[in-house]
């Protein structure tokens, strides 16, 4: 019981700041558009916001080890107002790209909630507890585009405004409710206490080349820089294909957080028990690519519901799966290091998806985007299979190794 009250805590406070952030969702490329941005700055814009991520990511992952969760959960959902408040006041692209920058610095929530989650639940439970993030996502998802969408009607700044002031109601919150995730001993005897630079490439380079948890980081990446050109170019494919408005893709993107909040939020658990992490993993892989390939070329609502559902159900699977794979194989003294590490390697993926999704949009059409990235999908549903393979392997001669001292 004691357990589960920091992890309902921290779920609360993960879906506020994540609904605010969907409420950006839906308004973003037009927001954009509306001061002369095409669809390669739009790409850009997004791709400024998860620069200052893989920059900072690791960072913030090694000062939470240091100093705790709490401080640095608190810490990101100031920085998450007020960057929000500057979204709302950008007169011009310069002042969104400014806001889009200090967002990305300070967005230091989700590994720090990742590391939380990793202190206070054991291996066995792990993708489970993963799995509060992705139903937390999938929530933000259901109603902060509808949210956002709705309220685009009173200005396309107005959301903004809104978000800000909820994640500063969600900065109060958390101040009073949150307990810490650490013990102070644990903090004392954190191995993170040399080299605090905003990005660490030993650790970076340790991390990578780690036997056991390397390949699951550069899976991460793939994986990540995959969709990352599709949530660039979402908006602008639907406005193309069906004449959708922002108001239109929020619905859109709530239909996705339903179906993400069902399998990450209830069947996650049940389902890793019985068939295991890297089954699942490969598994929503292969839904995301199929679903990936047959997008774009969809022009009634119908059918893109069933491939928008492919996508969401094999992201429900596949990434509580490969962020539990990623903490269960790491150090306790390291949760927030390493996976700030994959947090920031999700971020240089999220830099040059939506650069690649923008650019491929406007110079090769409409599906480049989306066929690009299902054929990435599905090299990364091969790459997972050998990486879970591997990983056996090294744990079964490590048992040996055990047996035979």
């Amino acid at each position: 019981m004691k357990r589960k009250a920091p992890l309902v805590i921290i779920f609360v406070t993960l879906f506020l700041d994540l609904l605010g952030f969907g409420m950006i969702l839906p308004i973003l490329p037009f927001y954009a558009e509306s001061f002369g941005a095409n669809a390669f700055e739009i790409g850009l814009l997004s791709a400024s916001f998860s620069l200052m991520q893989f920059l900072f990511a690791p960072f913030w992952g090694r000062i939470s080890d240091r100093v705790g969760r709490r401080p640095i959960i608190l810490m990101s959902l100031m920085g998450s107002s007020i960057s929000l408040l500057l979204f709302g006041l950008a007169s011009n692209l310069t002042m969104l790209f400014i806001a889009r920058i200090f967002a990305g610095i300070f967005m230091a929530n989700l590994s720090a909630a990742q590391a939380y989650i990793a202190d206070i639940t054991p291996p066995e439970e792990r993708a489970k507890g993963m799995g509060l993030v992705g139903a937390a996502f999938g929530l933000g998802f259901i109603f902060g585009p509808t949210f956002g969408g709705v309220l685009s009607a009173k200005g396309l700044s107005f959301p903004a405004y809104v978000a800000s002031g909820l994640a500063l109601l969600n900065f109060i919150g958390a101040f009073f409710l949150l307990p810490e995730s650490r013990s102070k001993e644990a903090i004392n005897h954190s191995r993170y206490h040399k080299r605090l630079s905003a990005f660490d490439f030993n650790q970076f380079r340790k991390a990578i080349f780690h036997p056991l948890v390397g390949l699951f980081l550069v899976l991460f990446f793939f994986v990540t820089l995959a969709f990352a050109n599709l949530e660039a170019t979402f908006a602008l494919m639907t406005e193309r294909n069906l004449h959708y408005n922002a108001k239109d893709n929020g619905y859109l993107f709530a239909y996705i957080g339903v179906l993400v909040a069902i399998v990450q939020g209830g069947l996650i658990g049940p389902l890793t028990r019985r068939y295991g992490e890297g089954k699942l993993l490969t598994t929503g892989l292969i839904l995301q690519a199929v679903g990936f390939l047959f997008l774009p070329y969809l022009h009634t609502l119908p059918p893109m519901l069933i491939m928008l559902g492919l996508i969401a159900v094999g992201n429900g699977l596949s990434t509580p799966s490969l962020q539990s794979l990623i903490s269960r194989n790491t150090h306790e003294d390291q949760q927030g290091g390493v996976l700030g590490v994959s947090q920031s390697l999700g971020s240089l993926a999220r830099v040059l998806g939506p650069a690649w999704g923008g650019w491929f949009f406007d110079w090769l059409g409409v599906p480049a985007p989306y066929w690009s990235g299902g054929i990435l999908l599905f090299l990364c549903a091969g790459l997972s299979y050998y990486a879970v393979a591997n990983l056996q392997k090294n744990l079964a001669a490590q048992e040996a190794a055990a047996m035979s001292d």
